[in-house]
This record gives C-alpha cells, sequence and structure tokens, in this order.
C-alpha cells in the first residue's frame, strides 16, 4: 500500500467527521470529499479504503488500543491489516506511537472476545446467539469483514452477457460471469466503471448478484401487471423491467421523491418503456388502493436493519440498536399486509430483506401467515431449479457473503389461493 503523509493526515480528518456515525457513513464521506474538492482520485481512494476499514475492524482495533483516537486508528489498521512496517510510518508517525504498534500483533497472548473477532457490537451477539451457535457466528462475521466484489447486471434488454464479458476483456478489464445470477458480472478488481460506454448506454448496471435472485425469484412475465413496492433508486425495478422483455406494466413505488427521482437517469440509459414511477404518501396512499387485487406480481423490499450489507456498510451495526430494529418491524409488516392487497388471486408476492435477523425474516413470514391465510408459502428452491439457477437454501432464499459471496438477503415466495 503506497500513501503519502498528506494522504495519511486526511484520511485522520476524515475520520475524525466519520467516527460519531450520526449518519451514514457514504454520505459523511462523500460531504467531506466535496469540502475538500483538491484530494485527487487516489487520495480519495486510500481515504475511502482506509476509513472503511477501519469501520470493518473497529473493535479489534479499540481492544488492542489504550487510546482509541481517529490517529491511533488509522496507524493500527495500517499495521495490523495493510500489513504496513514501521519504516514506512516513521516519517508520520511519532516515536511514542512506533513503540507501541507491534503490541498489536501479539494476539495468541492475549485472545480476543467472540464480538471483537467477529466484528459485532453486544447488541447484535446476543441476537445472534439466540439461533446460531459461536463457531457460525464467528464465520459469518469474518466474511463481513471482507470488502464486497463489484456485480455488474447485464440489461438483457440491450445486450447479452457474453458479448459484455468479450467488450470487458477488450478494454483490459478482468471478469467473470456470477455463479448463480444468469445476468451477473463479477469484475476482479474494483473500478470506476460510470464512465464506461457501456455503463453509459445503459447495458449494464452495478447490482449485488444477490440482489439480482429477487428479480429471478419473483420472476415476472412479459405484458403482466408488476409492482416493485418499495423501489428506491430502482436497481431492481430495472431489472425486473428487462425480464418483462419492456412489454407490460410495472409500478414503482416508493415514499421518498428524491430517490424516485435518481431512477430517472436510469431509466432513460435502461430503454424500458414500461415502467411508471409513483411516489406514494404511505403504505395506505390511494394510488395502492386502486389497484387492490389487480397485480401479477409483487416485489417488496422491505426497509431493514440492512445488516446483510455490513461488508459494504460497517457502520450499519453501530447506527443500528434493538429499538432500531422493533421499529423497523412494525414498517415492515405494515408494508408487507399493505402490498399483499395487491396481488390478483394465483398472484404472487416475494418478500425480502438485507438482514439475516429471523425476527425480520422468517418471524415477520409467520406473523403475515397466521393473519392471511388466503397466501400459500412457495418452496424458493424450487422456483429456482426452474429457471436452471442452482441456489439450494429451502423453502427460503437465504443467501450469506460466507457461502454465496453475495451481501447477505432473506426472501419468501407467497401466492394467493385462486
Amino acid at each position: 500500500m503506497h500513501f503519502t503523509t498528506t494522504q495519511l493526515d486526511m484520511a485522520v480528518a476524515a475520520l475524525q467527521t466519520l467516527l460519531p456515525l450520526k449518519y451514514p457513513a457514504d454520505a459523511i464521506l462523500r460531504r467531506f470529499f466535496q469540502c475538500n474538492p483538491k484530494l485527487g482520485a487516489n487520495d480519495r481512494a486510500f481515504i475511502a479504503e482506509t476509513t472503511f476499514g477501519i469501520l470493518r475492524h473497529r473493535l479489534f482495533l479499540e481492544q488492542k488500543i489504550h487510546t482509541a483516537t481517529p490517529r491511533s486508528l488509522l496507524l493500527a489498521y495500517l499495521f495490523q491489516f495493510e500489513n504496513v512496517n514501521l519504516r514506512e510510518l516513521k516519517k508520520w508517525a511519532r516515536d511514542s506511537e512506533l513503540k507501541w504498534l507491534p503490541d498489536i500483533k501479539a494476539l495468541q497472548l492475549n485472545p480476543l472476545p467472540l464480538s471483537a473477532q467477529a466484528e459485532f457490537p453486544d447488541w447484535l451477539l446476543e441476537k445472534l446467539k439466540q439461533f446460531m451457535p459461536d463457531h457460525e457466528i464467528l464465520n459469518l462475521g469474518l466474511s463481513l469483514q471482507r470488502p464486497a466484489p463489484l456485480d455488474l447486471r447485464v440489461n438483457t434488454l440491450l445486450a447479452k452477457r457474453e458479448q459484455i464479458l468479450e467488450t470487458l476483456a477488450q478494454d483490459n478489464i478482468q471478469a467473470k460471469a456470477t455463479p448463480y445470477s444468469p445476468c451477473g458480472i463479477r469484475l476482479y478488481k474494483k473500478l470506476s466503471i460510470n464512465r464506461h460506454p457501456l455503463f453509459l448506454s445503459g447495458a449494464i448496471e452495478v447490482q449485488d448478484e444477490g440482489s439480482q435472485l429477487l428479480g429471478y425469484l419473483l420472476a415476472p412475465r412479459r405484458g403482466e401487471m408488476v409492482a416493485d413496492f418499495c423501489a428506491g433508486a430502482g436497481g431492481k425495478t430495472l431489472l425486473l423491467g428487462a425480464l418483462m422483455h419492456s412489454k407490460g406494466r410495472l409500478y414503482a413505488f416508493d415514499i421518498d421523491e428524491k430517490r424516485l427521482g435518481n431512477l430517472k437517469p436510469r431509466l432513460k440509459r435502461s430503454g424500458l418503456s414500461n415502467v411508471q414511477t409513483q411516489r406514494i404518501v404511505n403504505e395506505k396512499d390511494v394510488k395502492i388502493k386502486r389497484l387492490s387485487k389487480k397485480i401479477d406480481r409483487v416485489l417488496v423490499d422491505a426497509p431493514c436493519s440492512g445488516l446483510g450489507t455490513l461488508r459494504r456498510n460497517p457502520d450499519l451495526k453501530w447506527r443500528q440498536s434493538p429499538q432500531s430494529i422493533e421499529e423497523l418491524k412494525i414498517k415492515q409488516e405494515a408494508i408487507l399486509s399493505a402490498a399483499a392487497g395487491l396481488v390478483k388471486p394465483g398472484g404472487r408476492l416475494v418478500y425480502a430483506t438485507c438482514s439475516f435477523l429471523p425476527e425480520e425474516n422468517q418471524q415477520m413470514i409467520e406473523n403475515f401467515q397466521s393473519t392471511h391465510t388466503e397466501f400459500d408459502l412457495l418452496d424458493c428452491s424450487e422456483l429456482m431449479a426452474k429457471q436452471n439457477i442452482t441456489v439450494n437454501t429451502g423453502k427460503f432464499l437465504h443467501l450469506t457473503p460466507n457461502t454465496h459471496n453475495t451481501d447477505g438477503f432473506f426472501a419468501a415466495a407467497l401466492q394467493r389461493k385462486k
């Protein structure tokens, strides 16, 4: 890892703004870069990689440092996780700092508690212990400490995966087909792909493979009426539209006007003509009620704790709490119930989260079925097998970074009785 003393100073300054973690880390960092416009691309990359690396390993580092300051965290991270030696740090580090740094390598003399090894705060560890043995918690924790790969989704309306792989190879971009998603591509290295002609033309989008599989679980067909109930910036909406060959009608609902606004340029690039974006006030909006029992397929990617995305958003485990999860569960229940009202007899409903907590997932489905007996649970593995997708996780879809190298996802598929 190459760096300058200026980059180290700016990384400390960035950490000072980040560490209260009152807002999402990526938003704080974006703001930091806006306030420091003289930073070049290499500077920004170094600052982003090191600060997010520190957030991923924060509990370990805090166990090993007497006083955790942005400066000591940065030094300890570079020494322990980036294998930067003392000689390389000499120009910047103080003599007193160079003395304590070697101590953090003495791991075997001081075994760490499970929370620091797995990088799960106590509240989250308590929840995980209710349904996972310690060795599984550790495996999950270690997998979430690794940076996520960069996955792309091929817009099958405009291109074939083989063509895109050929074009990337010609541009000396190493990539391979994803193992599960039929339209996914995984890059060997993280690149800024948003200026590439393939991206600008709408032929590719950035989307985690796990997120892509949710679209195949819903499996919308051309000519159907489909709803993406919590569309956000529309990554899954665009996939659903492509699976429908831009035929039929696809509603993208969300309460956030800004997020839906972010969908507009993506929609323009995609070549889709069957998408209707609609801002709703809440899940009981009159726009929803008008479509009662008229929709063939409904996707609910519910607002959740986001704990399955800790590889990308390591700050979430400190910004969530048992209380915030209780609040989310109330929202999830209301949204799932409202979305179910759209599904016509014989239609399919898919409920998904990027969380691995049963209270947001299986328990939510059990509670829903106890009050909505008109819905039958479908087997996700069977639905995937019909599309030649070999993800066999039982009746529910369970994706984890340690098993599938995707973000952590849960999904259930239900059908309204005819």
